[in-house]
């Protein structure tokens, strides 16, 4: 959540400008935007803020709220009654309502203030709205934010903004803030005559970049024995890579073993604990696309005190945990460059 302050009036003066941002999952911005855009631009018209949407691409949008404290608290108002219309079906008999639930992103440096000394402040805003508010202790992939979830009737959400409103107003964001960017998703990838496509709707869309990595595969194909060009398929014409891979020669007699060996087997890589954000990648979008692509089943340890490394399991086909490991070792040798691939090396256990 940023905030802007034009000069030091109070906070519902005309003057005060709020942005607030919250994270949305497709099917809910599909009942604020509504048949044809309707939704959001009664929304828009009737609170006199600025709604936007971020682009359709990932599975978490961003929607983001500017415009005077009035018109916040209206637009939050109109979006919360919203909500309650979809969940009514759903309600509880007993209490006879339907509670919404909204996720707010506020800059880890101000959450601090919205949860006061000893939770006061937290409490305090639960007691005088009547909303549950809970804020997360880690902070969003690969941003200074923190995701702060509300939830009650839309009576008691727009209270609890107006209160967080306040709270950010009087303890403005600490240094620099990375804002959270959700990732798109991964389409499918299929290998078909040579060439690479992802699957997009009902099509199939060509991938120069996934074309010219299994191009390179076939022609290190021989370095699989028992195969040749002819039969071997794309999975595995990929798998070779690992031996070629340039980032640790420690790979090679790893990857030997696990072709010699027949049906599904497991191997294990330690990666440096600085290492491994580049590897599980924002909300675990790397990670999740490794095991896409390579079919394997992947597993990462805790961090453990002490320990420099995490340890990353690797189970399936021979293939499989070929191709898992010459994308993991592409994802860190990506991020290093060659002249840092140098000084930070992945070590096999024996």
């Amino acid at each position: 959540m940023a905030t802007t302050v034009t000069d030091s009036k109070p906070l519902d003066g005309p003057s005060v400008t709020l942005t607030i941002r919250l994270i949305m999952q497709g099917k809910e911005v599909g009942s604020i935007i509504g048949k044809k855009g309707d939704n959001i631009k009664k929304f828009r018209e009737e609170s006199g803020a600025k709604i936007n949407i971020s682009d359709g691409s990932c599975p978490e949008r961003i929607v983001t709220v500017t415009g005077s404290t009035e018109a916040i608290l209206k637009a939050f108002s109109l979006i919360a009654r919203k909500f309650e219309e979809l969940l009514e079906p759903w309600k509880d008999v007993q209490s006879g309502s339907s509670p919404v639930t909204l996720r707010l992103i506020v800059p880890a440096s101000q959450c601090g203030s919205l949860i006061g000394k000893g939770g006061a402040k937290i409490k305090e805003i639960r007691e005088i709205t009547g909303a549950t508010i809970q804020v997360a202790s880690e902070m969003l992939p690969n941003s200074t934010e923190r995701a702060v979830t509300i939830s009650g009737n839309s009576d008691s959400i727009t209270k609890c903004i107006y209160q967080i409103c306040c709270v950010m107003m009087e303890s403005p964001p600490k240094g620099a803030t990375i804002p959270y960017r959700p990732k798109p998703a991964m389409p499918p990838v299929i290998f078909a005559g040579g060439q690479a496509y992802t699957l997009q709707g009902q099509y199939a869309i060509p991938h120069p970049d996934l074309t010219k990595l299994h191009q390179l595969a076939l022609q290190h194909a021989p370095l699989l024995p028992g195969h040749n060009v002819g039969s071997l398929n794309p999975q595995a014409a990929l798998a070779t890579l690992t031996a070629t891979n340039s980032i640790t020669a420690a790979t090679r007699p790893v990857a030997a073993t696990a072709i010699s060996s027949q049906g599904a087997a497991t191997t294990e890589m330690a990666i440096p604990n600085d290492l491994i954000g580049c590897i599980i990648g924002k909300g675990g979008a790397k990670i999740n696309e490794i095991r896409q692509l390579s079919g394997a089943t992947i597993k990462i340890s805790s961090s453990e005190e002490g320990s420099k490394d995490r340890t990353v399991s690797i189970s399936g086909t021979p293939e499989s945990i070929n191709l898992a490991q010459y994308l993991i070792n592409t994802s860190l040798f990506y991020h290093l460059g060659q002249q840092q691939s140098s000084h930070h090396r992945i070590q096999m256990p024996d």
